[in-house]
């Protein structure tokens, strides 16, 4: 089992990997239409989003969970240094 690069989420299933490609290293919900992986500001704010959704923080608690959750993660370490 792998999981995402970019938001950390099991991928289990085929259908759980990006483009249904379980050679990809990130999952559909890191995914732009096009099958290319979101750009940072864009998994920055989904991941905001989500945080809002799920946990009803306030938008300022909710950027803070998402950056620190995103430096734990490979595919944006270069956004950290």
């Amino acid at each position: 089992m792998k999981n995402c690069i970019a938001c950390g989420m099991p991928m289990k299933n085929t259908a759980d990997f990006a483009m249904n490609d379980e050679n990809k290293d990130y999952c559909i919900h890191c995914t732009r239409s096009d099958g290319t992986i979101q750009t940072f500001d864009e998994k920055k704010e989904s991941l905001i989003n989500f945080i809002i959704k799920t946990q009803g923080l306030p938008h300022e608690a909710a950027e803070s969970t998402a950056l620190s959750m995103m430096k734990k993660l490979p595919a944006w370490k270069n956004h950290f240094t």
